[in-house]
């Protein structure tokens, strides 16, 4: 069989998707005009964990899961455009991790908004500028973002999903690797590649900065300099990835939450995240975290951060597995709310 004869079912197939995308398109034209008329929002998290869940079900290669996964996201982007153009809120500039994480999420079809910070992400959502932000929130080997949790137990937004990114860095610069006297990046990126730069970069000074974007953009105008960064960074400011893959681990991932004004229907694997504080008495966290052992619900994650209004007071935040729906996570909550001083549920949503 010669090329060009493949080549013919290549196109011939081709003309049959193009037709079934836009099939489907006028589906979605549809759905969206019947949410905006109840009032729904159009970003489905549930639907959307269906779907992918589908579809990989039906996968039979020689795809691999991963790039169905990669391809429909950007058929469900292209279709929530149609249905309402989007906007979604990142902590910027453009190429960093908080923004691969949104168009991770989102596809490239809707708009993605940069920020300068973490709270103008909220900013943006809660003023209705955006509707929905991107947020780190923890990371496999520095842990978690406290001002991202402040803000949480502040804020009126929920969240509504999550991202897992797998995280590369790699050390970029103009020069040569001999000729670096300076090295730039957020400081959880210096954080998560701390042996490697004590190991081959000793005399480098490192120079936290707001964003590894932000440190390619201050190297790109240097002599001498590099960042850690990550390929698209370097793509985009013109500089020459010198070592690939310099993080210390190779289990490097980054835990992102979509903050919304919405709450989510259960899909039957959800995880809730909450906040509450504890009356000042002896075994008062042991107490706390009763009505989870009782209802046999796995917590996930722990983590205390102090509340900023009373010297030693403290907030403790819990994810556990399960929607606040739920009949056994219901009775939970509504044991512990009756336990504890503050109890606030910051959201249920699917489980990646």
């Amino acid at each position: 069989m010669d090329l060009s004869h493949l080549r013919k079912k290549i196109d011939a197939l081709d003309t049959k998707i193009i037709t079934l995308l836009n099939d489907r398109a006028a589906i979605t034209l549809s759905i969206g005009e019947e949410k905006i008329k109840n009032g729904k929002h159009i970003y489905a998290p549930d639907r959307e964990q269906d779907v992918l869940k589908r579809l990989k079900a039906l996968n039979r290669g020689p795809i691999k899961n991963e790039a169905v996964e990669a391809i429909y996201r950007e058929i469900m982007s292209a279709a929530l455009d149609l249905e309402k153009p989007l906007r979604i809120a990142y902590m910027g500039p453009e190429a960093t991790f908080s923004h691969l994480a949104s168009l991770k999420k989102f596809g490239s079809s809707v708009e993605h908004v940069a920020c300068t910070n973490v709270a103008e992400v909220f900013g943006k959502v809660e003023s209705n500028d955006c509707d929905y932000g991107v947020v780190p929130i923890e990371n496999s080997i520095e842990g978690v973002v406290t001002h991202t949790m402040d803000l949480l137990a502040d804020s009126d937004l929920k969240i509504c999903s999550q991202v897992l990114l797998d995280v590369t860095h790699h050390l970029m610069s103009k020069g040569s690797l001999a000729q670096i006297k300076e090295i730039y990046s957020h400081p959880q990126v210096l954080g998560q590649c701390r042996q490697w730069l004590m190991q081959n970069m000793p005399k480098a000074q490192l120079i936290p900065v707001v964003s590894t974007t932000r440190a390619a953009q201050m190297v790109a105008k240097k002599k001498n300099a590099a960042c850690i960064a990550s390929q698209v960074a370097a793509s985009l400011y013109g500089l020459t990835i010198l070592k690939k893959n310099i993080q210390d681990s190779t289990h490097n991932i980054t835990r992102f939450l979509v903050i919304s004004t919405m709450d989510v229907p259960p899909t039957g694997k959800d995880r809730t995240s909450l906040v509450f504080s504890i009356k000042d008495r002896v075994g008062a966290l042991h107490a706390m975290l009763t009505p989870f052992m009782k209802h046999k619900i796995n917590l996930t994650k722990i983590e205390s951060r102090p509340s900023k209004r009373k010297a030693w007071d403290y907030y403790f935040f819990v994810d556990c597995e399960g929607h606040q729906q739920e009949p056994r996570v219901a009775r939970a909550l509504a044991q512990l709310e009756g336990m504890c001083k503050f109890l606030k549920i910051l959201g249920s949503y699917p489980d990646a």
